[in-house]
């Protein structure tokens, strides 16, 4: 079976790190808040898309089939967007795709009841920090109250625990991940291979324990190493899911989503996916709620490159997600926490 790994980065427009020097924190409460339209836009999508139980469902809960077409939320009027959001959660389980929302805290406290609701249709609430802050620019005392605070923030709001955190732009290296371990995370998401982008963190996994795509990063003994230990709150085992990127020689291609996933020609990419899920029988992908939102405000005087990498194909990205969710529906969809799990 082939595992598909949704991951959504919920932070606003206005606080993309390409922005940054245009954008200062002390604007970012008088902007334009659209992240929890964009973010509902993308619950109606995945809820759209049903994963409808075969016969055999009970004996091999991986069998599923999709039968709804691609999602197209701006034909739908507000009375069928509302209507639709009020379907029950029960009727939901495990009837589609699920995700994990990796939440920035800034964002989770002014919009503590779609925080709610992400975890009530039954995808995972982690952390993404509090501030989008680089962790590889921040103090060591800076970046642990970011952890520790921005956790407990979300575990407050769902009532449930957090197991996971993704560094802002990936900005991680082997200190970091120490710290996040200490912070009581069970999983790290945050390693990306591409070596172009210079704000992406470089740690060495290649002698790591695996499960799957999952990287032991922790130097317990594997062999004292259970299945209960990885879901268990209080473990102290961390571990790192990389983002999923294609290998070709010595050169890694970014194939795991975001801009990338908008620039690629459809059936290229979806050709990239089925290389990496031919090796590694699962796949980890990456988006921004504002990526779906081609309505969103202009940052002027941000440079060209900047412009076109955050603009680009905007008005495309709902429909080729969708296409690429029913391109690989006999895949399971799951959350991080999930597929470790499972592993």
């Amino acid at each position: 079976m082939n595992y598909i790994l949704l991951t959504i980065d919920v932070e606003d427009w206005f606080q993309v790190e390409n922005f940054k020097q245009y954008i200062p924190f002390s604007s970012w409460p008088t902007r334009e808040l659209r992240v929890e339209e964009n973010t509902h836009h993308l619950l109606d999508l995945l809820d759209s898309i049903k994963l409808v139980q075969s016969s055999k469902f009970k004996a091999d809960s991986s069998k599923f089939k999709v039968e709804d077409p691609p999602y197209s939320w701006r034909t739908q009027s507000s009375e069928s967007s509302n209507q639709q959001r009020a379907t029950s959660s029960e009727q939901r389980a495990a009837s589609s795709p699920k995700a994990t929302f990796f939440v920035l805290g800034w964002i989770a406290e002014r919009f503590p009841q779609l925080i709610r609701e992400i975890h009530s249709r039954g995808h995972e609430v982690a952390s993404h920090g509090y501030l989008h802050n680089l962790c590889n620019q921040q103090s060591h005392e800076e970046l642990k109250k970011d952890l520790i605070d921005s956790k407990k923030l979300l575990e407050d709001i769902i009532g449930s625990p957090v197991f996971g955190y993704r560094a802002p732009s990936f900005s991680i290296d082997n200190d970091i991940l120490k710290m996040i371990e200490d912070c009581r995370y069970l999983y790290d998401s945050s390693y990306n291979s591409f070596a172009m982008n210079k704000r992406y963190g470089h740690i060495d996994i290649s002698q790591n324990g695996r499960k799957g795509i999952a990287m032991q990063i922790s130097k317990t003994d594997h062999a004292t190493s259970t299945k209960s230990s990885i879901i268990n709150h209080q473990s102290s085992i961390l571990y790192e899911l990389p983002i999923s990127n294609i290998k070709i020689k010595n050169l890694n291609l970014p194939w795991g989503g975001g801009g990338y996933f908008r620039l690629i020609p459809f059936p290229v990419f979806k050709m990239g996916v089925q290389s990496i899920l031919k090796k590694e029988n699962a796949y980890l992908f990456y988006m921004h709620p504002w990526e779906v939102d081609p309505e969103q405000p202009r940052v002027s005087e941000a440079s060209k490159f900047f412009k076109f990498r955050h603009y680009i194909n905007l008005d495309k990205t709902v429909y080729k997600l969708s296409s690429f969710i029913t391109a690989f529906k006999k895949c399971r969809f799951i959350t991080c926490h999930d597929y470790l799990h499972l592993r």
